[in-house]
């Protein structure tokens, strides 16, 4: 049997060696149009950042070493340009030949292509650059060391955007961030991409949203906003995003939907007999509301790959989707979102609530402990986890990894409270914020605390609410909300007499939990009471104009 794989990264070269240790008599054929096979992708920005400072490092496999280990023919520089799936014939350029390929089985793996949208001066532009693959990032560290620029402009704050923010930084460039939508990162929901903006801005990047680049003149040193803003800029990378790179494929009338995403059932089959596709190309469904989606991330194309690879070798192997959960470092912060926002839920018209959590990496009396902040989504009657987002320092990376196999797995909101996670002051809390916002969610479905977002604070102070600061009086030297009045909570007691029974409180403290108690003290005392969730600590980050000192 010969199977062709068109595509020598990620999903393609996981489906070639999974093949392999199935099938040690088949014919492999890899197809790669660059000239680097099974690169670390996702390691380029921190190689240009001098992080990583050995190129070699990039490279996890060769064809060399992929022909000894696993008897692979991989064939870099050779595009395929067409299909004939008739015929079971892939049409292959190699420099100047061109060559026909017959298949038994062929696996499309052609990636994501950078997305680069219609500007003036686009093609005059001599410092504009994308980063995808190895000859992207040698072009762009050439560059830095040839023109040594100090300053660039980087378009689009998504994943790869602010890791080469970061990493132009610490080389001493003076760095621009500029994205379309209201807010940078934009998976994650506003008030939790305001902690990444607020980090970037202390580390010297300038942060400009809610505008695009239109032109870009002089050859690419200015770069002109829609908003009639321009910019000089000796270096400027692209990075708004990606599409699935499907021209081969529809072409050779392989059925595609949205974005050109191509279409595979659970098999990872198309429409075509015998022809298969994996990774960032394909549309798969969303684990929590099981519609189309297209999530170009390296976890899930590498598990395409393998599965699709069974499932050629006769072994019953089901997609059953992607969560899409990612990270990213900012300097010293950490983000990371698993399932789905705000907005992505209403659009999606689901019934939701949210809670926020502070917590620390490990227990604070034990030195080095970081703050992080916790958004978990839920449905508020059943407890389905719709998603969740967090930032912060150390630990990040381990909360939304349990939460993320907590929405694979099915449990409920109220069920993370019962997760045993590993425990000792070095590493864990007794109540680990995992439980910790479980336990926030719990409280909401079962009615014990009635909590408003940061987003309704003021319509609700608008139709007669009071909010009460329950902090103590020296912490409101360094800010408070505006309007509000303060009642530390050891107090709160003693000074009921002072509250107008008539009328509707919001309580917030700090980060939440003395608020929560206040709420608890006031609603069972009669008052009509709301307790702000992720109080000050959220607040004053997310809309730091309302913020008096």
């Amino acid at each position: 049997m010969r199977i062709v794989i068109i595509g020598g990264v990620a999903g393609g070269m996981s489906a070639a060696t999974r093949l392999r240790r199935l099938n040690e008599d088949a014919e492999i054929i890899i197809l790669e149009k660059g000239p680097y096979v099974s690169f670390a992708n996702c390691g380029l920005p921190y190689y240009t950042g001098g992080e990583i400072k050995n190129r070699e490092a990039l490279l996890v496999q060769t064809p060399q070493s992929l022909h000894a280990r696993f008897k692979l023919d991989v064939r870099p520089y050779s595009e395929a340009i067409a299909i004939n799936a008739e015929a079971k014939t892939v049409t292959v350029r190699s420099g100047a030949d061109t060559y026909d390929l017959t298949y038994d089985k062929l696996v499309l793996s052609p990636g994501a292509k950078a997305i680069i949208p219609p500007a003036e001066g686009l093609e005059e532009a001599e410092n504009l650059f994308t980063l995808r693959n190895i000859p992207d990032v040698d072009k762009i560290t050439a560059y830095i060391d040839q023109h040594k620029p100090k300053r660039a402009v980087v378009i689009g704050a998504g994943f790869i955007g602010l890791e080469m923010a970061e990493n132009l930084t610490k080389r001493g460039i003076r760095v621009i961030l500029i994205e379309k939508a209201p807010q940078v990162l934009p998976p994650l929901d506003e008030e939790m991409a305001a902690f990444v903006e607020l980090e970037l801005i202390r580390q010297g990047v300038r942060v400009i949203t809610g505008t695009a680049a239109v032109a870009f003149r002089d050859k690419g040193k200015t770069v002109v906003l829609d908003n009639g803003e321009s910019f000089a800029s000796e270096l400027t990378l692209m990075s708004i995003g990606v599409a699935p790179d499907t021209g081969l494929a529809q072409a050779a009338g392989i059925a595609v939907g949205q974005r050109g995403g191509i279409i595979v059932n659970q098999h990872y089959e198309t429409n075509l007999k015998d022809i298969y596709a994996v990774g960032d190309a394909i549309i798969v469904k969303q684990t929590v509301t099981g519609e189309d989606a297209l999530i170009a991330l390296a976890s899930p194309a590498n598990r395409h790959g393998r599965q699709a690879a069974d499932v050629i070798s006769g072994m019953d192997r089901i997609n059953t989707g992607s969560l899409g959960t990612a990270i990213v470092r900012v300097f010293k912060l950490t983000a990371a979102s698993t399932g789905l926002n705000e907005r992505q839920l209403r659009q999606a018209d689901k019934t939701y609530s949210c809670v926020h959590v502070a917590g620390n990496s490990h227990a604070t009396y034990y030195p080095g402990a970081q703050w992080m902040l916790i958004k978990l989504l839920f449905h508020p009657e059943t407890g389905e986890i719709y998603g969740a987002q967090a930032v912060g320092g150390e630990g990040v990376d381990k909360r939304i990894d349990v939460l993320a196999t907590a929405i694979k797995a099915g449990l409920k909101a109220n069920e993370l409270p019962e997760l045993e996670l590993a425990y000792a002051p070095p590493f864990g809390s007794a109540k680990d914020p995992v439980n910790m916002v479980g336990y926030a969610a719990l409280n909401v479905m079962e009615g014990i605390t009635h909590t408003i977002q940061w987003y309704e604070l003021r319509e609700k102070m608008a139709e007669g609410y009071q909010l009460i600061d329950v902090r103590m009086a020296v912490e409101r030297k360094s800010g408070f909300i505006q309007d509000s009045i303060n009642i530390p909570l050891d107090d709160l007691r003693s000074r009921l007499n002072e509250l107008d029974p008539d009328r509707p409180y919001i309580v917030s403290c700090q980060a939440g939990l003395r608020s929560y108690i206040a709420e608890r003290i006031l609603r069972q005392h009669g008052f009509t009471v709301l307790n702000l969730d992720g109080a000050y600590g959220l607040y004053s980050v997310v809309r730091p104009e309302d913020i008096d000192q």
